[in-house]
């Protein structure tokens, strides 16, 4: 190992854990954050964003997004020093605020989109590499969906598996490497186009896209927020493993750090872009549009440094989200609303049991999106829509606590981060939403093995009466809709 590279694992070793307490400190806490929210969406954003909205409108798109997402980030800094005896991360002020059947689907909810977050992830890995291997007379990769793509991904899978089963604490290293070597390119994307930019590039089109000219300013910022919706799903990585902090006060550290690290990202990349490239140009490229940018700039190079600050960034993110996805159930186990099998661990403190079921269930839908031929996109979207719901009832606990405790900041953080979360449910659509529910349902043969095992009622009190009848109608109306 070379000198430089020695002093950096030491760093991050020093970082992420020590010897005698085996916890995660701030660094380990904020590169999980970063990594589980920056994967392969920011290397699309120049193309999606020039497609559906002006360079006037993505501004005032990202204003919107960045103050909504600084308030959900707040709120999860205020829970997290107002409320230090929850330590079980997102579902447990769901459970805290609405009860444990509520904690259960938030829980439920949270771990599955992560499994499916990881499908989409293994998805994009090698549909990238198609744009090194693939030519027209022979696809290899294809959109990532193919034979040899799905049995590469599955090694993959059951790689992450077996270095997970050495410890968190392990993970979390590497999981830092690859954080800041996923920033590398993208920096580098941020300064080549930085020198670049031309004004009179970026303001050619200032107010108007030529792809919808019959879009008036507001029809475009809502296109371009839906886009937004997406982006920073992962903010709350820090939160679900705060058991694991060393201290406290580092996990909301952490949320706001790494929000701040990624919104900057965001908007340099997409605006940068509009000012070397048109937006009539970029909104015709192909994806990752980041990289024909900079391919635009540097030549072929440019194809590369993406291209590979792509995989390594997705790469990265599998693993964040692969940490994440235990950690729910495991935690849930713990507070009773889980099978006590998922929360058996191994001598290095690995939840193994769910680590198992977990990529069983990836192994089960990469075979099905190798016969259906899904695709990154269609993924991701049932992945971020099913996650809004855990958001969403954090938002709303921080609101209710507030208001119980006469808390101002918290009243008004978890106020403007309800109404935010509200916009991305509007955001995503009632069919989406409606669909999710199929999904959502199935958890409830958990719920009622865990109540039975340790010998608590499967369904007290008119609420959870309530909740449930409510599911039955939004599954009846998606049945509906699908049929």
């Amino acid at each position: 190992m070379a000198p430089g590279w020695l002093g950096f694992y030491r760093y991050s070793t020093r970082l992420t854990m020590t010897t005698t307490d085996n916890k995660l400190g701030l660094g380990a806490l904020c590169a999980l954050v970063v990594g589980s929210i920056i994967g392969a969406g920011v290397f699309s954003l120049p193309q999606n964003m020039a497609a559906v909205a002006s360079p006037l409108a993505v501004m005032i798109g990202w204003t919107i997004t960045g103050t909504g997402m600084i308030f959900l980030a707040l709120t999860f800094q205020r829970l997290c020093l107002d409320k230090p005896e929850i330590n079980t991360g997102v579902f447990g002020y769901a459970k805290a605020g609405f009860g444990d059947l509520v904690g259960f689907f938030s829980c439920w909810g949270y771990w599955l989109s992560a499994v499916l977050a990881n499908v989409s992830y293994l998805v994009i890995i090698f549909s990238t590499l198609g744009l090194f291997f693939d030519t027209p007379q022979h696809e290899v990769f294809g959109q990532g969906n193919t034979l040899v793509s799905a049995l590469l991904a599955s090694g993959f899978v059951w790689m992450i598996h077996f270095l997970l089963l050495r410890g968190v604490q392990t993970a979390a290293i590497i999981n830092a490497v690859t954080t800041i070597a996923k920033l590398i390119p993208l920096f580098v994307f941020i300064v080549v186009a930085a020198v670049a930019f031309k004004l009179s590039t970026f303001t050619l089109d200032f107010s108007v896209v030529t792809a919808m000219p019959e879009a008036d300013l507001m029809t475009q910022v809502k296109e371009t927020m839906l886009i937004t919706v997406w982006v920073f799903i992962g903010i709350e990585g820090a939160v679900v493993v705060s058991s694991r902090a060393r201290n406290r006060k580092d996990v909301g550290r952490a949320t706001i750090f790494g929000l701040l690290i990624t919104l900057f990202i965001y908007v340099m990349v997409s605006l940068l872009s509009m000012g070397v490239i048109t937006t009539t140009e970029l909104a015709q490229m192909q994806n990752p549009s980041a990289a024909q940018v900079l391919k635009h700039i540097l030549g072929p190079v440019g194809l590369w440094i993406v291209g590979l600050g792509l995989i390594v960034s997705v790469s990265g993110a599998y693993l964040s989200w692969t940490l994440l996805a235990n950690e729910s159930p495991y935690i849930g186990a713990r507070e009773k609303m889980f099978p006590s099998l998922f929360g058996k661990t191994n001598s290095k403190g690995t939840p193994k049991n769910i680590l198992l079921i977990s990529n069983a269930v990836v192994q089960f839908v990469l075979i099905w999106v190798t016969i259906e031929g899904g695709t990154y996109e269609s993924l991701l979207n049932v992945a971020s829509e099913m996650i809004l719901v855990p958001y969403l009832f954090v938002a709303l606990y921080a609101l209710k606590t507030g208001r119980q405790d006469g808390n101002i900041k918290m009243m008004l953080f978890g106020g403007m981060a309800s109404v935010y979360g509200f916009w991305l449910l509007y955001a995503a659509g009632l069919h989406h939403l409606l669909l999710t529910s199929l999904l959502y349902f199935p958890g409830l043969a958990f719920y009622i093995m865990a109540k039975r095992e340790y010998g608590e009622p499967w369904f007290s009190g008119n609420n959870r009466w309530i909740i449930l009848g409510l599911m039955a109608l939004a599954m009846t109306a998606a049945v509906v809709i699908l049929f």
